[in-house]
């Protein structure tokens, strides 16, 4: 109790309340001070300037000249003294104690409105950094403190979305590994008790999932250097296309074989992009993958390369599945499906998306999705900054 009270009286309300009564102390010791140095001197010349003004006759005759000698002549009569400091002590004393009240007030109710803002954003932050990361404060006011609340209402907000994040990333992380593992475990299982016969078929199979996991773990990784920003980029002027075209003929075969038509769109005389050829391609390729993921045969996807300003936009629409509205802000977050039920094999991991909105950011651009609805097709999109106009940003 010892402590907490020490504490207490050394925050920041007490000290701001004793700075105000300290000020109101001092204006009221240097008032004084002045009033006992110039009054009586003052209340003389007032005086003398009153007795020797036309039209006071009564205080003009024998008397009154013989005051206004005494008033020039040497120190005020003692008496005359007397009163006027005793008034001017039991005034200063009044108003003293009337501004005293007053200050202790104000300092009172100002200490309040500054400093429980404060102490409520401290016991707010000890939780936060306790992992009570739903912690709010009241945000009120359009002064430095209502700044202040906002400010720190919305870092708890980012720490909460990113404790969501990592505690989803756990839980996607060990379901994906799952279910490579329980097949290799099972197969292997059966192996031993001979119950599967160790045949090419097993062994490829085997070695199949020992690929997911591997194609999983790279994942990852290029996951985590590429939102890390440590991937290396080798920006340089490329043509757009050149690089749709390297990104349609990786698949065109696969389109083939699903029955699908994938067609480009690109108009000549495009500028140049300052792009890392391979991660371009990379992204580009992703999203043709997608698509030919998503999209039933017979069905059509159309790759479009258009001029958007300083940059050029990169477009991918098929006629597949769609998307609801809900799902299209979450597209790019890890390990997010829209089907929850698809499995890795018929739906990937999840991180592909991720890593292109990384890739594209760092090379200065950004990446969209858009689609009407269930069944009405989806178009993804990235664009590349003109080289022209990196360079100029660059000099």
């Amino acid at each position: 109790m010892g402590a907490a009270g020490g504490r207490r009286w050394r925050g920041l309300g007490p000290k701001l309340l004793v700075s105000y009564l300290a000020v109101a102390g001092a204006g009221l010791l240097a008032a004084g001070l002045a009033i006992a140095l110039a009054g009586p001197r003052a209340f003389a010349n007032h005086m003398a300037r009153m007795m020797g003004e036309p039209g006071m006759g009564g205080m003009m005759g024998p008397g009154g000249m013989a005051g206004m000698e005494r008033l020039h002549g040497g120190p005020l009569d003692p008496a005359l003294a007397a009163a006027f400091s005793g008034a001017l002590r039991d005034a200063l004393l009044a108003a003293g104690l009337a501004a005293g009240l007053v200050a202790l007030a104000v300092s009172l109710y100002v200490t309040r409105r500054v400093a429980a803002p404060v102490e409520r954003l401290a016991v707010a932050s000890r939780r936060l950094a306790a992992g009570h990361y739903q912690e709010r404060v009241p945000a009120g006011g359009d002064d430095e403190l209502g700044e202040l609340a906002a400010s720190f209402n919305e870092m708890a907000a980012a720490l909460a979305a990113t404790e969501r994040r990592r505690r989803e990333l756990i839980g996607d992380v060990a379901h994906e590994l799952r279910t490579p593992v329980a097949v290799l475990e099972g197969y292997l299982e059966g192996v031993l008790d001979g119950v599967v016969a160790p045949d090419p078929a097993t062994w490829a199979r085997l070695h199949g999932e020992a690929g997911r996991l591997r194609r999983l773990i790279d994942d990852l990784q290029e996951l985590s250097r590429a939102e890390a920003g440590q991937i290396p980029l080798d920006l340089r002027p490329v043509d757009p296309a050149v690089l749709a075209q390297a990104a349609v003929a990786r698949l065109a075969g696969p389109f083939a074989e699903k029955g699908l038509a994938l067609e480009a769109d690109v108009p000549a005389g495009l500028p140049p992009v300052l792009a890392d050829h391979d991660r371009a391609v990379q992204v580009l390729t992703n999203l043709l993958t997608n698509a030919l993921r998503y999209t039933p045969a017979p069905g059509e996807v159309r790759l479009r390369l258009r001029p958007a300003g300083d940059a050029v936009a990169f477009t991918v629409t098929d006629t597949g599945v769609g998307i609801a509205a809900e799902h299209l802000p979450h597209l790019f977050e890890r390990f997010y499906r829209v089907d929850k039920s698809r499995s890795r094999a018929a739906g990937g991991t999840g991180i592909g998306l991720t890593i292109a909105r990384a890739l594209v950011e760092a090379m200065g651009g950004r990446i969209w999705a858009e689609s009407d609805g269930p069944d009405q097709g989806a178009t993804f999109g990235f664009t590349l900054p003109v080289a022209r106009r990196a360079g100029r940003d660059r000099s």
